[in-house]
């Protein structure tokens, strides 16, 4: 394989990271909040809901720099399903703890 086609892909997976893996990490940490910020400081539902919602776009753009500041789009990958394992897993554990109430 050439180098600019190994370019090109490399490239292409990473757009492709940015684009779904961001929106995955993006999805839970904006779930997680809003089921933790009631929690942990009494905030209203639907106000820790926008919360969630407004700092998922913020999550977003990091995620999307993060992919691109990466050495390889392997590691680009790799970083996002980490932190998409620890959201889940730990959205897992809330859900548990407050009775499957989001």
């Amino acid at each position: 394989m050439s180098a600019g086609v190994r370019l090109r892909l490399g490239v292409a997976s990473r757009a492709i990271a940015a684009i779904a893996g961001g929106y995955g990490v993006a999805a839970l940490s904006s779930v997680v909040l809003a089921v933790c910020l009631p929690a942990l400081f009494g905030m209203a539902r639907s106000e820790a809901t926008m919360t969630g919602m407004l700092a998922s776009f913020a999550i977003f753009a990091l995620a999307v720099m993060w992919v691109f500041a990466a050495r390889t789009a392997l590691r680009a990958w790799f970083g996002l399903a980490v932190v998409a394992t620890a959201l889940g897993l730990l959205l897992l554990l809330l859900m548990h703890s407050t009775g499957g109430a989001a």
